[in-house]
């Protein structure tokens, strides 16, 4: 007998509730391996691939893609003993009995009974067009997979005969076909709708049929001419954002209204709780960062750094590591339920990252042991990482302080909001050639502005301005940072 498995959507961190189906790697019949990828989807932080945990063959993809699912809710069946033995037969006379009965019931072969509910599968895979847009919660059917047709059903016409004889009966009009698995290019509808749709321009692959079947009807036909009209109203000339494609369009295309996921729904979340929490203070300091600049342009041309990227925010992260070092009180958080202060012994320091899918702010696990080639390094690989959706919930946790780096978008300052969690984050402006007076003369110098906003609960504005009046001494004169270090 075939055994099935549901693979319920697991917690991959910090008890998450639930995530979005990204794109599923495998389809129905595929073979699969422990350990192999078999979907991508989206938590509240980041982009993650779930593994398979075991051997099998998918006989069932129990989430669309796009799907919010919550943890625990099962989202494929993998038949994990596809060549287990099969059913005994039934005598002739018997088996000839029950096929037509069969027929008048369900439309499909008597399917062997599965161990419990939590391996049963749907008889939707076996057409190709059910599974997609089927709910989470669903229960199992009374048809099944090709492959546990009964053997009866199987000696008494061709397999392609069989598949068909197991198709609902309100799917008669369609063609010989029954619809297409994943990949297939054949789709059910009538020859006046594809006629219809050939005149429009409109690919009937890109439609979900409403019609007996999966069928696509002349209104799925013309619902979905009138959404991609809608949409291209919404957007401005020439624009082509993922946020307006995956809206909502009102039917005057004026309107997009795109649901609050993941990264965005969680950014908002902490922002709110962080802004309403902390008391927030800010202090500014204004730096000629010349000597940086000079620094900058040296250790480019050094083989030592040759491998590595080397920038100002690097020089302005060693510096924000060497003043919470001098200053460590600012290196804590507020534990509200036990009315505590946690005082960190390390420092794991976030950088705020712009990423297709909103700010993530991931961190550099004990950042204060790196040397500056290391410390150049784990940036690169931390903003890499982040801008291909793949940072683990794992790096982004436990951060004790933070730097944005709002000069990469031409900005001088700002008042950034804390980290939660933490109670300081540095806004790290725009470095530009302005007039400055320098040893007594007005030369053209470079100058950046900077803003530290720490929690004033556990920093008083002493000890905030000290930590940034020391970063700004390493980037005013780098070499500061040998005496400290």
């Amino acid at each position: 007998m075939p055994t099935y498995e549901k693979f319920r959507l697991p917690d991959v961190g910090e008890g998450l509730t639930e995530a979005d189906v990204v794109e599923w790697r495998v389809a129905v019949g595929d073979v699969v391996r422990v350990n192999q990828a078999i979907v991508e989807i989206e938590t509240a932080k980041s982009l993650v691939e779930l593994p398979s945990p075991w051997d099998g063959v998918v006989r069932e993809v129990l989430a669309a893609e796009g799907e919010t699912v919550a943890v625990g809710t099962p989202i494929i069946v993998i038949d994990v003993d596809p060549g287990g033995a099969a059913p005994v037969e039934a005598p002739a006379a018997p088996a000839a009995a029950a096929a037509p009965a069969a027929a008048a019931g369900s439309g499909a072969a008597a399917p062997p009974e599965p161990p419990s509910d939590d391996h049963a599968p749907s008889g939707d895979v076996l057409v190709g067009y059910g599974t997609r847009s089927a709910p989470t919660t669903r229960r199992a059917r009374t048809s099944a997979p090709r492959q546990a047709v009964a053997p009866a059903a199987q000696a008494a016409a061709p397999a392609s005969a069989a598949a068909r004889a197991s198709a609902p009966a309100a799917a008669a009009p369609a063609p010989a076909t029954n619809g297409a698995a994943r990949g297939d290019a054949r789709v059910l509808a009538k020859p006046p709708v594809r006629k219809l749709a050939k005149d429009l321009g409109v690919d009937l692959g890109a439609i979900a049929g409403t019609g007996p079947g999966g069928i696509i009807t002349r209104e799925d036909l013309l619902a979905h001419t009138a959404e991609a009209e809608g949409k291209a109203l919404a957007t401005y000339p020439g624009d082509d954002r993922p946020w307006l494609a995956d809206g909502r369009v009102s039917p005057d295309g004026r309107r997009t209204r795109v649901p609050v996921r993941s990264v965005r729904r969680r950014t908002a979340e902490a922002m709110v709780n962080s802004a309403f929490t902390a008391p927030h203070v800010t202090v500014f300091h204004t730096a000629d960062v010349s000597r940086t600049m000079a620094l900058v342009a040296r250790l480019k041309e050094d083989r030592a750094f040759a491998d590595v990227r080397v920038t100002p925010l690097l020089i302005a992260a060693k510096a924000l590591l060497l003043a919470v070092r001098r200053h460590p009180e600012i290196n804590a958080s507020w534990d509200d339920a036990a009315q505590e202060i946690v005082y960190k012994h390390y420092i794991n320091l976030g950088i705020a990252a712009q990423t297709p899918r909103g700010l993530v702010v991931p961190n550099i696990k004990d950042a204060h042991r790196l040397d500056l080639h290391d410390l150049a390094t784990a940036i690169a690989e931390l903003t890499t990482t982040a801008r291909a959706g793949r940072t683990t919930p794992q790096d982004m946790s436990d951060g004790t302080v933070t730097i944005t780096n709002v000069g990469v978008f031409g900005i001088d300052t700002g008042t950034p909001i804390l980290n939660p969690g933490e109670a300081a984050i540095l806004a790290f402006g725009a470095i530009r050639r302005q007039p400055w007076v320098h040893k007594g003369k007005v030369k053209p110098r470079w100058v950046t502005q900077l803003a530290l906003s720490f929690d004033h609960r556990l920093v008083d504005g002493a000890l905030g301005a000290r930590v940034l009046a020391d970063v700004a001494a390493v980037l005013e004169d780098p070499a500061q940072g040998l005496v400290w270090g």
